[in-house]
């Protein structure tokens, strides 16, 4: 009887249990499964449990969660992969493996947030494999259509591999998994470098921090060609002719029994990091990390290095920098101690006049203590309290932000920071004096004498007639005169100069770059700063419409950090130009503090500088959005067929071409209409003939495919269908994939 009663529980497990436990084991995911943003969902699993692929809640005390791969196993859940999202998701999104758009992760309401990008076809399924990759296959196809691997966030696994143009990026902190200012790139050259640069727009800072030199321009196949992860542990820089250049120690933990994992840390430090296998062990050890001392490495003036502005940094165990704010200055965020400082005081040249500078400045001496290139400099040899004194007497005596702080007892040096002295209140209100006794003496003695002079009739029809006359001729100068739209921009650093300086420097108005509608644009030559070649818009027109604009461009200008003087009288280095225009749109419509919407992107407004880097200029018709602000309800201004590239984006294709958007139908025939000229070459495989005489475009058909693509998404007429500036930029860069664009009219059918 027994016997019987242990068969029949035998074929109970294998028939009710096994179904889920299959699915699970070996890793394969089905399409259309879906995983829940919730704590009760299960991730998908790699047949070892080695790895989960799933929602992470990062802060229990919120419920917001991360699309992520993680480890399983271990204690600390350490995550080797994360959607390339802007924020956390909220409770209630969903991840779906769709069969013909691949992984899609959706918000409660069903708006997308991220998906994989992949070529659209019959997808078989998807898989968690145990070397933590997951990927999405194909019917019709062994490799895959989509990997994790492919699309590396800031962790490398073993058997993973970085080919040249690709690259790792830190996260912003070690809570927020937004995208960071460090990169780990693998050069078209075969350098594999640590670099520091801006977000979003991805403008590098300064020079490489890590270099693996691993590049010979005089030998091609010395080069290096791929970075290699292996199984065993060992990273290396695989050369073009299988030559290795091995950048991990010789002794290396067992790969069996250790996991292994090579991450771009928040602060920029690259480490190889090990973690026993056996459940319960201690955390995650240090093999090796780049470089050997960051804090010296980094070396600009540009970038807020390891630690955030203001902030000053010195090594720490594992080659990884601690972060303090020196005297006077406090964090921005008290709950991030790698973030930036702010001063505890203000620095104004209000108060000279008002007493001693050492009334209420003073110094702290630091030792061992450095910003690079951030030094007040007197130039002639000094004593101590000679250097301090001209400090203290120089108003404007602070650099700040001051970027890449160190402590490096090697310096051997003594740096003095000027703050405000404990007990000296802070600037009063310009016109409003500060309380005191003796202030309140004067002011009443004043009081005694106007009251004296304004029982005189005399001095009230004197003070009437003043006042008339002041009012008169304040309004009529505030007609005659177009001042700083200041209203709007605290700082906006505006330079006032008068009719007779500018008739003066452009020596009569001579030299004549151009004309608009309502304005000529003069060269002139000015010793500004350190570029003295600037140039001047004079309104020949009395327009309101003229003013309006004017006023416009300088606010806009202002907002800004950019420098948009330049040349451009022809067009070279295509690519760059393409990459530095989308850069510069994603940094006015993402970056800036106030979103700017240009209006009127067109070629005669997209300059070049020395260096051929692309600049934007002309802001008279931008508009400054609220943060909250869609572009859609905002009026459409600008040149036909180059109406504000924000809503319809010619100058790509126009750039590829070095065409106008519209040329004689009787010269040019069916090629008259870029847009269809473009769409037609595109559809029918035909791309060389949009750059005949083009022979380095010709050789990179691939290169070329991608710019043709990204363009016909720029001028899709459907708003929702269009990339934003930013995704414009990473498909530009060939970091993300640039899918076949449908055709962009409504009546049409796809390409």
């Amino acid at each position: 009887m027994s016997n019987y009663i242990s068969y029949f529980l035998v074929i109970f497990l294998l028939f009710f249990f096994p179904l889920h436990n299959l699915a699970q084991n070996n890793g394969r995911i089905a399409t259309s499964s879906s995983i829940s943003a919730t704590d009760e969902s299960t991730p998908w699993l790699s047949p070892s449990n080695d790895f989960a692929f799933g929602f992470k809640k990062i802060q229990e005390n919120k419920n917001e969660f991360l699309l992520c791969i993680w480890y399983a196993k271990i204690q600390e859940k350490t995550l080797v992969w994360h959607a390339n999202i802007s924020n956390l998701v909220p409770q209630g999104s969903r991840l779906n493996l769709d069969s013909q758009r691949g992984l899609i992760l959706s918000d409660p309401q069903g708006n997308t947030l991220w998906r994989s990008d992949l070529v659209f076809g019959n997808i078989d399924y998807g898989l968690m494999n145990d070397n933590g990759n997951f990927v999405v296959m194909g019917r019709n196809s062994n490799d895959p259509l989509w990997e994790s691997f492919r699309n590396p966030t800031n962790t490398l696994l073993p058997n993973q591999t970085l080919e040249r143009g690709s690259f790792l990026v830190s996260q912003k902190s070690q809570a927020n998994f937004t995208q960071g200012t460090f990169y780990l790139r693998m050069l078209d050259n075969g350098n594999m470098v640590l670099v520091t640069q801006s977000v979003p727009s991805n403008m590098d800072y300064d020079d490489e921090y890590y270099n693996t030199q691993t590049s010979d321009s005089t030998n091609a196949t010395n080069s290096g060609d791929k970075l290699v992860f292996e199984e065993n542990g060992v990273m290396y820089v695989l050369k073009r002719n299988n030559q290795r250049q091995i950048l991990t120690p010789r002794s290396i933990p067992s790969a069996s029994d250790n996991y292994h994992r090579v991450t771009l840390n928040f602060d920029g430090v690259l480490s190889h990091y090990y973690h026993s296998r056996i459940l319960n062990s201690s955390g995650w050890n240090i093999l090796w990390s780049q470089p050997n001392n960051i804090c010296i490495e980094i070396d600009g003036d540009k970038g807020p290095g390891s630690c955030g502005y203001n902030n000053v940094y010195n090594l720490g165990t594992n080659n990884r920098p601690i972060c303090n704010c020196t005297k006077g200055y406090s964090l921005v965020d008290p709950n991030d101690a790698y973030g930036d400082c702010k001063p505890d005081f203000s620095i104004s040249c209000d108060e000279v006049g008002r007493g001693s500078p050492d009334d209420f400045y003073s110094f702290i001496t630091i030792r061992d203590t450095d910003w690079p290139k951030s030094d007040f400099q007197k130039i002639s040899p000094s004593a101590e309290q000679d250097c301090q004194n001209a400090c203290l007497n120089d108003c404007f005596c602070v650099k700040l932000p001051l970027s890449n702080g160190r402590i490096d007892t090697n310096l051997n040096s003594k740096a003095f920071m000027k703050i405000r002295k404990d007990g000296v209140p802070p600037l009063s209100t310009p016109g409003f004096p500060n309380s005191g006794s003796s202030r309140s003496k004067n002011w009443r003695n004043l009081s005694v004498v106007l009251s004296a002079l304004l029982g005189s009739s005399v001095l009230v029809n004197i003070l009437f007639i003043s006042v008339f006359c002041w009012g008169f001729f304040h309004i009529y100068k505030k007609k005659m005169k177009i001042s700083c739209p200041t209203s709007h921009v605290a700082d906006s650093m505006c330079h006032s100069f008068t009719y007779k300086e500018l008739v003066e420097a452009t020596k009569d108005f001579k030299e004549k770059l151009g004309r608009g509608a309502f304005r000529i644009v003069y060269k002139v030559v000015m010793p500004i700063g350190s570029r003295n070649v600037v140039a001047i818009k004079k309104l020949d027109r009395v327009a309101h419409e003229a003013e309006k604009e004017f006023i416009t461009e300088v606010n806009v200008i202002s907002q800004t950090q950019s420098q948009e003087f330049s040349s451009s009288a022809w067009i070279f280095q295509r690519t760059n130009i393409a990459m530095g225009i989308a850069r510069r749109l994603a940094y006015l419509h993402e970056e800036c503090s106030t979103q700017i919407i240009h209006c009127d992107i067109k070629p005669q407004n997209i300059l070049l500088d020395d260096y051929h880097v692309a600049r934007i200029s002309d802001f008279g018709l931008s508009k400054l959005m609220m943060i909250n602000q869609s572009r859609t309800l905002t009026n459409i201004r600008g040149v036909r067929g180059y109406v504000a590239p924000e809503w319809f984006r010619n100058s790509q294709v126009t750039i590829i071409t070095c065409r106008k958007n519209y040329e004689n139908e009787e010269s040019y025939g069916p090629e008259a209409i870029l847009t269809d000229w473009v769409l037609d070459c595109l559809q029918e495989g035909k791309l060389e003939a949009l750059v005949q005489s083009d022979f380095e475009a010709l050789n990179d058909k691939k290169q070329l495919e991608r710019f043709v693509m990204v363009g016909v998404w720029c001028i899709q007429e459907d708003p929702s269908t269009r990339p934003t500036m930013r995704k414009v930029c990473q498909m530009l860069e060939g970091s993300v994939e640039v899918t076949i664009p449908p055709c962009p009219y409504n009546f049409s059918i796809t390409i």
